[in-house]
């Protein structure tokens, strides 16, 4: 397969006309004037060629939510990304009891890096919960919520045959410090739905976390005389993940978190649960009632509960905003891979990774999608 005539963008982050191939599902040529087309040729004439995209936190998608804890539901979840282009992600919990979480979790174990046609890859999962501040838990359930215990995440990890990714914590609650010190080790530990001052969240990174979860939601607001979770990941050189899907984070704010963040470490995400693909109506997350009115999803007290938009959406939208496209796609492919640990063999179009490539016509529109070096009939995926 080849790739001819398209604006590449280069794993040092800018574009170039040139032309790419792959064999075996694997890029093993970058350069111009490529001709061997064993396999298939695409012309990208006119056309961005970028990575497949990579969503490291999303819940859920078309009618099924990765805490149903089953496979038809990581399956249609699965079917959906790809057909948006994003072709790994990670399963997104939500806080939940123990027992659950493992099921969840042991439902988790058989799907993770395995390669399907037409479904995108879990490469792990992302433990959002149950270790959250009770003032900061948004659409977390209260009853649920238990304080930082590394003995039940060692169980979870377990359950889910070690490919836990991302843990999520509130470093202000009680044996936080420790825990983040142990998992750090281990996973990516993120700072999330937390009332941390500046000092505490600053300790908390100094101790081992490196990420924070839906920079700005789920967190004390920025000000400043009291910076908070926000100002500290600024003064730590944290990787921050956060949703552009133009309801969470106003378009100022967006541009801002371009400037003052390293742009080598924003994340975007879609944060998105089950209704997403659906038309509006009433939905669940977690077993809580969530109403969807033109992609804002509420409880019924008015807390943002996910969203309903698919990254690659929020990477449009994030470039609607004036965010120059290479670091909005920077944001979308390689920085989430890098900051799950899951950057070896994705994320990038550099020659020995994985085939994922989408080709964009000039309007952000996926006109093709590679998948493992082979060409998808995109009408085939189930799409919405």
């Amino acid at each position: 397969m080849i790739i001819n005539n398209g604006m590449i963008f280069c794993d040092d982050g800018v574009f170039r006309k040139t032309d790419i191939e792959a064999r075996n599902g694997i890029i093993t040529s970058i350069g111009e004037k490529l001709t061997n087309h064993e396999g298939g040729a695409v012309d990208a004439q006119n056309c961005y060629v970028v990575p497949g995209f990579v969503d490291i936190h999303t819940h859920g998608a078309m009618g099924a939510d990765f805490c149903d804890g089953t496979s038809d539901a990581i399956d249609t979840m699965a079917r959906y990304q790809l057909s948006k282009g994003v072709t790994s992600f990670l399963g997104t919990t939500i806080t939940l009891p123990e027992e659950q979480l493992i099921d969840i979790c042991k439902v988790a174990s058989t799907h993770v890096n395995v390669v399907h046609p037409d479904r995108a890859v879990m490469r792990g999962v992302h433990l959002e919960g149950s270790f959250f501040s009770h003032e900061r838990r948004g659409a977390h359930i209260p009853e649920y919520l238990v304080d930082p215990d590394f003995a039940m995440l060692s169980r979870l990890n377990e359950a889910s045959g070690d490919n836990v990714c991302v843990v999520a914590v509130a470093p202000e609650l009680p044996g936080s410090l420790e825990f983040i010190k142990a998992a750090s080790t281990l996973f990516t530990v993120s700072l999330a739905h937390s009332e941390a001052s500046y000092n505490e969240a600053v300790t908390g990174f100094t101790t081992g976390a490196t990420h924070v979860t839906h920079l700005f939601n789920g967190m004390s607001p920025f000000s400043h005389r009291d910076p908070g979770l926000v100002g500290a990941a600024f003064d730590c050189d944290a990787y921050v993940e956060f949703i552009t899907d133009g309801i969470h984070i106003h378009p100022a704010v967006v541009r801002a978190v371009f400037q003052m963040f390293n742009e080598n470490k924003i994340c975007l995400i879609s944060d998105s649960m089950r209704a997403c693909g659906l038309p509006d109506g009433q939905y669940d997350l977690g077993g809580q009632a969530v109403t969807v009115v033109g992609r804002k999803v509420s409880l019924p007290d008015g807390t943002l509960a996910g969203s309903a938009t698919s990254m690659p959406d929020c990477m449009r939208t994030a470039v609607e905003f004036g965010i120059p496209l290479t670091k909005a796609l920077k944001a979308a492919t390689i920085n989430p891979a890098k900051t799950a640990g899951i950057d070896k063999d994705i994320g990038s179009l550099t020659i020995g990774k994985r085939a994922d490539i989408i080709v964009l016509d000039n309007n952000l529109v996926i006109k093709n999608i590679i998948f493992g070096g082979d060409l998808l009939d995109i009408d085939s995926i189930n799409k919405p």
